[in-house]
């Protein structure tokens, strides 16, 4: 178990630079988003589930079942859930996570309090606003670490949208900001998508207003311009939710359409 995982990673950063508040952000989003295995005292019967506790204040989350097992020292039940689930499930119980305990350079202990910022933070909703785009421009001015964590979030929606493009908008009325415009996003996906841009705001660090979020259908004329000016993000595809439609072509400037 020399590997190092995406949560190891993301601890080592923090801890190497205790005073950056963007690494501590970034740790508690790969916490959020990473899948984590619960110890349970027992095979679960029903929709119910008893953790083992450490101290009687932290239930034991590990981000390999390997790492439980080496904890444990032998074979041990368990339920794999997102770190943002088990975070939820522990509302109004008062209890931290211990997470990788003993067998992981990742080992901390994230108390009650931590856990409850966590699951406040996440459960932060964006406003929704109606708003004519007159002019899309090239984004400008937006922190590095924003663009990179927009690019993780959207690794992991598979099948949920074509395609995005980040791009700075000029609206009707004198409104300006950024955009970041899926195309082609299956409609029960797009709270998910609203979601995961918003969360990468605030595990960027960056204030919610920096960024809004809108839905083109893949043969909006509006696409043609996000393509022409905008800094692309390709989401996985896969087998997806339902079929995903397909980017319209000349929305890669590194793949004309070819013209018959």
């Amino acid at each position: 178990m020399t590997d190092l995982t995406p949560l190891d990673e993301a601890h080592a950063a923090m801890t190497m630079a205790e005073q950056d508040d963007a690494a501590r952000l970034r740790f508690y989003e790969r916490i959020a988003d990473v899948e984590l295995y619960l110890l349970i005292e027992a095979e679960p019967e029903s929709d119910q589930i008893n953790p083992v506790l450490l101290d009687e204040g932290y239930v034991l989350v590990f981000d390999r079942a390997e790492r439980l097992a080496a904890y444990v020292g032998e074979a041990a039940p368990y339920v794999a859930l997102s770190g943002r689930a088990i975070a939820g499930m522990l509302e109004g119980q008062d209890l931290g996570m211990a997470v990788n305990i003993g067998v992981a350079p990742s080992e901390i202990l994230l108390p009650a309090g931590a856990v409850a910022w966590l699951r406040d933070t996440l459960a932060h909703g964006a406003g929704e606003v109606d708003a004519r785009i007159e002019v899309v421009l090239p984004p400008r001015g937006l922190p590095e670490s924003l663009i990179t964590a927009i690019d993780a979030k959207l690794a992991t929606a598979t099948g949920m949208a074509a395609g995005a493009f980040l791009v700075a908008v000029e609206y009707a009325g004198g409104g300006r900001g950024h955009l970041l415009a899926f195309v082609g996003a299956i409609p029960r996906a797009q709270d998910a998508l609203v979601r995961a841009a918003s969360e990468a705001l605030t595990f960027s660090g960056i204030e919610a207003g920096a960024m809004d979020v809108g839905f083109f259908a893949p043969n909006d004329p509006t696409v043609a311009k996000l393509a022409k000016v905008g800094l692309r993000f390709d989401l996985p595809q896969g087998e997806g939710l339902q079929h995903t439609p397909r980017m319209p072509p000349g929305s890669d400037p590194s793949k004309p359409p070819i013209l018959k």
